[in-house]
């Protein structure tokens, strides 16, 4: 059965094996995936008896698949506006004041709040770092330390929790156990987080991961950790990993820590990989690492430039997250790819370090790429989720289309974000979310917060 036709469509489907734009038309079926993909109109065969509630005609708006972040942190959703002139750890610190004693509940909430936020603007794929509970020390600018504990698992199961209840897709990205913390626990509480995880819906749940904290690690045995729990479950591995611009040489070192403990291959991808060198560059070249790029917040946070141009032509694989909410601020990827394009061709003094349509890529097919999940996300081909976003360049208006890559990517924001569909479902339109408990969440959101700074600041 047919849940959806979409018809007059400006088309950009992202697959690398036809030509597009083209204006078209695609049907969904009845598990929420691309059924059909075409040029022209639909034949009269597939119109005949289909509800006129089940036809949605775009009248030549752009139609491209949703966004999908290869580096979130959902639960920061909250505390945007914080830690404003301060390095990443600095922010850190800033950032988790209300955070770090908010209960499991609370982390619920905060996460929905995020996965709703992203469903808003048209990010339809998230890969998130959940909060582990642990304690985090900043000790210099270019050092901090999480205390030697286990993550709370009920706290880590109430964000996937919540990302299947807002309608997100995810990736579920999970801590293990820190500084010393015996392996056996560590691996053994990793089990249960991935038992649990079977628990969500398969069409929204598109894996577990580890969060990688070599960064923060203080010895060897994190990285050789982090690869037994890659091997036990088929795991991908995003460590943040050569972001802060401090203690830069100290950062470098741990490299080897990876290298040495056969971390490096397609399921490593370094999330930011900005202080590298270009050893280190080749190294992770020839395992077939990958990255995400967080342009927005690298800037925000003075955490520098990553070498985009060298680091695609290496042929590392690259994605693009929009990073935690509360130093991406707007959790807006048109800013983002904008604010990635200005910056590589502003460093690099070149127009073609970075075109336009490789950007748009980046943030699409590219992340499911990095992530392994372009089967399932991140282009409008036959068999792929029917995640789609109508941007429409006539509302308000932008002018004539010369260029609809072009147009899409430079000309179109949020404002033009007419609606987003997740799975043939409408999720939202224009700001509005079509999740009736929407206003609940932000209600709870205020509430809970207002609650943690009384506790925090004794006000």
């Amino acid at each position: 059965m047919t849940r959806l036709l979409v018809r007059n469509a400006v088309l950009l489907t992202l697959d690398p094996d036809r030509p597009d734009p083209f204006t078209g038309w695609f049907t969904v079926g009845d598990d929420g995936r691309l059924t059909a993909v075409e040029p022209g109109e639909p034949p009269a065969a597939v119109v005949a008896g289909l509800d006129p509630a089940h036809v949605l005609d775009v009248r030549g708006a752009l139609v491209g698949p949703g966004f999908v972040s290869a580096h979130s942190h959902l639960f920061t959703s909250g505390s945007r506006g914080l830690g404003t002139d301060q390095a990443l750890y600095g922010w850190i610190e800033a950032m988790t004041r209300y955070t770090m004693p908010a209960g499991t509940e609370d982390m619920y909430w905060l996460t929905r709040h995020g996965a709703q936020d992203f469903l808003r603007n048209g990010i339809t794929t998230a890969f998130d770092f959940t909060d582990a509970g642990l304690a985090f020390e900043k000790v210099s600018a270019g050092v901090s330390r999480f205390a030697a504990s286990l993550p709370d698992t009920d706290r880590q199961h109430a964000q996937l929790r919540a990302k299947a209840d807002a309608g997100l897709r995810h990736v579920h990205s999970v801590m293990l156990g820190q500084g010393g913390v015996p392996r056996r626990e560590a691996l053994a509480q990793l089990d249960d987080v991935v038992a649990l995880a079977a628990s969500v819906d398969r069409d929204l749940h598109l894996g577990v991961a580890v969060s990688g904290a070599v960064q923060w690690g203080p010895d060897r045995e994190t990285a050789e950790l982090e690869v037994a729990a890659m091997r036990r479950h088929g795991l991908l591995n995003q460590p943040h990993f050569l972001e802060n611009a401090h203690e830069v040489e100290l950062q470098r070192s741990k490299f080897a820590w990876y290298v040495e403990a056969g971390a490096l291959g397609p399921d490593l991808v370094f999330g930011h990989f900005i202080q590298t060198t270009e050893e280190i560059l080749q190294v992770a070249a020839e395992a077939g690492c990958g990255m995400s790029w967080q342009p927005m917040s690298n800037g925000r946070l003075a955490s520098g430039v990553a070498q985009i141009p060298r680091i695609r032509e290496l042929g590392i694989r690259v994605g693009m997250g929009l990073d935690d909410q509360s130093c991406t601020d707007v959790s807006d990827p048109f800013s983002n790819m904008r604010t990635g394009l200005a910056l590589v061709r502003a460093t690099h003094r070149d127009p073609t370090a970075l075109p336009v349509r490789d950007v748009l890529e980046l943030h699409t097919r590219g992340s499911a790429e990095v992530l392994g999940i372009d089967d399932h996300v991140g282009t409008l081909r036959v068999g792929r989720y029917a995640d789609f976003l109508v941007v429409d360049p006539r509302d308000p208006d932008t002018g004539p289309v010369w260029d609809a890559y072009g147009t899409y990517v430079l000309a179109c924001s949020l404002r033009n974000l007419q609606s987003v569909w997740v799975g043939g479902r409408q999720a939202a339109e224009g700001a509005r979310l079509c999740d009736p408990e929407a206003t609940e969440v932000v209600t709870q959101v205020h509430e809970r917060l207002a609650r943690l700074r009384a506790e925090v600041d004794g006000a």
